[in-house]
């Protein structure tokens, strides 16, 4: 007998007829003879169409008001999933993340779990009901609804299983779990049977969609086994865990993320001078525009060029900001590229194996492809080229790292 906390994304209660095969699913697991917490978001599409409606009254929504609409999504959820057990002659009882008393901090929109009461929630499970709670939402202390903000729903699974001693917390999705890289890029990419929450930490910050990066962080710290998975298909999926330090072999590269949502800015002839990063860099973030790469490099006259990447749905604003900036510090010129991505190499075995970067930049060579920026870490090697090569670089160090083949291969 085992203890899961059961996460369902959107598209896994899309409609009615999913919500009922997630009940299937759940009743084959209380069949086993598994204790179930469900966690679930809200129907896909929901959350958008109910921030549409709140910004026909205000182009900007009053957060706590907008909190109170959009956790109303989960709240459908959680009643008809537990319909569709009693449907089933499964004992299941729904709770809002107020009524379960998940504490966050008073950040409408995007809040942070303080706490979690876990004591209701037990009581249901000793008197042999499934517990299905909202996901993606909180009180505060003053018991005002809040949400954390989007894909919080993972946040809210994994904290439960963390507050609750799970054995798993597994996250049922649309796709079968985490793959070397997009299998929609590079058609024999390979379904990895685990991966460390290092690793996956890395791959979701870079670009990879397959969970939010808060969820991860959280998992990690409280050391607990994270599962992804199909909610319409039978297979283990990937687990996500603590590093096996037993594990002679690890592979050298888990997986190759990368991301689109670049813009490169360059400023050139900033004054090289104590501070100047500060004073380009430092607007930029107070005007919550998120920097990503940084380079900085003196040049032969002694001033420093100074280049860095954004999303690129902040460029424009970020073009307006550093134009000024460049004008007050004196900077020579502002240059900026949209056609730019990023792509990454990631994987616990490059702490113990040499050459990786050598091998990385020597398969982008030989396709012609040019290195504009090349950042690293321990366990990370990424590098921002030209936005019409990524597919064909993606591709190629998918190759040359022997990363294709069926699951649980390499």
């Amino acid at each position: 007998m085992a203890f899961f906390v059961q996460k369902f994304g959107g598209t896994s209660v899309g409609t009615v007829e999913r919500i009922e095969a997630v009940a299937d699913r759940i009743v084959a697991s209380r069949a086993a003879g598994d204790d179930i917490v469900v966690v679930v978001s809200a129907m896909s599409g929901e959350t958008n169409r109910l921030i549409g409606l709140a910004e026909q009254i205000q182009a900007q929504p009053t957060p706590r008001e907008l909190d109170v609409l959009v956790s109303t999504g989960e709240q459908v959820t959680i009643a008809l999933l537990s319909m569709a057990l009693h449907k089933r002659g499964c004992a299941a009882r729904s709770f809002t993340g107020g009524q379960v008393r998940i504490l966050t901090d008073e950040s409408h929109t995007r809040a942070r779990i303080r706490e979690i009461d876990s004591e209701r929630i037990k009581g249901e499970l000793a008197s042999g009901s499934v517990v299905v709670v909202a996901g993606f939402q909180g009180v505060d202390e003053h018991g005002n609804i809040t949400t954390l903000g989007r894909g919080g729903s993972d946040t809210s699974a994994v904290a439960l299983a963390a507050a609750l001693g799970a054995d798993e917390c597994q996250i049922y999705t649309d796709v079968k779990g985490v793959y070397t890289t997009d299998p929609r890029v590079v058609e024999d990419a390979r379904l990895l049977r685990s991966i460390t929450f290092e690793e996956m930490l890395e791959l979701a910050s870079l670009g990879a969609k397959v969970l939010q990066i808060r969820s991860v962080e959280f998992a990690g710290k409280y050391k607990v086994p994270l599962r992804v998975l199909s909610s319409f298909e039978d297979d283990p999926g990937t687990l996500i865990t603590l590093e096996d330090d037993k594990e002679m072999e690890a592979p050298i590269i888990s997986g190759i993320a990368f991301t689109r949502d670049e813009a490169k800015v360059t400023v050139t002839g900033v004054p090289d001078v104590p501070g100047v990063a500060y004073q380009v860099l430092g607007p930029v973030s107070d005007a919550g525009i998120e920097v990503d790469v940084i380079v900085q490099n003196v040049a032969a006259d002694g001033s420093t060029d100074i280049t860095f990447t954004v999303k690129r749905q902040d460029s424009e604003k970020t073009r307006a900001l550093v134009a000024g900036i460049a004008e007050r510090i004196g900077a020579k010129d502002v240059s900026f590229d949209k056609k730019i991505a990023k792509v990454s190499l990631v994987g616990v075995g490059m702490r113990s194996h040499a050459g990786i970067a050598s091998k990385m930049f020597k398969t982008l060579a030989d396709e012609s492809i040019n290195i504009q920026i090349i950042t690293t870490s321990e366990i990370k090697i990424s590098v921002v080229i030209e936005e019409k090569y990524l597919e064909l670089a993606v591709r190629s160090l998918h190759a040359a790292f022997g990363l294709g083949g069926e699951p649980g291969a390499g």
